[in-house]
């Protein structure tokens, strides 16, 4: 199959947005980045455009970021996934999330990496719990692949949510009480937390060496607790994990 850019058609009229995962990874994918360090943006162009894809903007801060997606839009070339650093100028402080938060809002479908030293829960909460599908928060020292860096980029843009297990922790740290979540036993909250990493349950087996069957039934047991109705059919796997990371 040969790449399609984000926003062309297939043969068949399909948008390479609504491709699946393992057909997203023979595309070409479009992405701006935001990230106050030359050499850094200037690493990560490169090492994006090695791999065949497409940095149609990269900036230095919120508010350029911003403008260049309104253009992109404006021009219906929206990119597949935003690299957001969380701390740019003027003040060093938010301005990356406050930029994610108002694309996301503005551009549900555009997907959001937040990539930083630092976890902030307050406005990374805010941005996960309104609308988790297509978002990643992934921390830059922790990053030491990267091919898993580029497959966390295809997993974003194919609606998936990628987060770091400590990123996962210290969102998490002020919830675990509420809402149910602590009558969840070990094994359950160890489920959950692989949940919120966007892992499948076939990985979840793999990874705390159960069966498929067992992940299966501390899945359903988390429905259970947390009160998720049987209803909701597959959506309950993402009101749980978005219950997880609510603060």
């Amino acid at each position: 199959m040969s790449p399609v850019a984000a926003g062309e058609r297939t043969a068949s009229g399909t948008s390479a947005r609504d491709l699946s995962l393992d057909e997203r990874h023979l595309t070409t994918m479009r992405l701006v980045i935001a990230e106050d360090s030359a050499i850094l943006r200037d690493g990560l162009v490169a090492l994006i455009t090695r791999r065949d894809h497409e940095v149609v903007a990269a900036v230095g801060d919120g508010r350029d970021l911003v403008v260049e997606v309104d253009r992109l839009a404006a021009a219906d070339a929206l990119p597949d996934v935003a690299v957001i650093d969380i701390r740019m100028p003027p003040t060093y402080t938010d301005e990356g999330l406050r930029a994610a938060l108002a694309l996301r809002a503005a551009y549900p479908d555009l997907g959001v990496l937040l990539f930083s030293q630092y976890v902030e829960t307050r406005f990374a909460t805010e941005l996960l719990t309104g609308g988790a599908r297509g978002v990643g928060y992934l921390l830059k020292d922790r990053v030491a692949d990267v091919r898993e860096f580029v497959d966390a980029l295809t997993r974003i843009a194919a609606g998936q949510t990628v987060l770091d297990p400590e990123v996962v922790s210290q969102l998490m740290g002020a919830s675990r009480s509420d809402d149910g979540l602590g009558r969840l036993t070990p094994r359950e909250t160890e489920v959950l937390e692989l949940m919120a990493q966007g892992r499948s349950n076939t990985a979840i087996a793999e990874t705390l060496f159960l069966s498929y069957g067992a992940v299966e039934k501390n899945v359903t047991s988390i429905f259970g607790k947390l009160g998720l109705p049987q209803d909701a059919g597959d959506h309950r796997r993402v009101l749980a994990v978005l219950r997880y990371l609510k603060a």
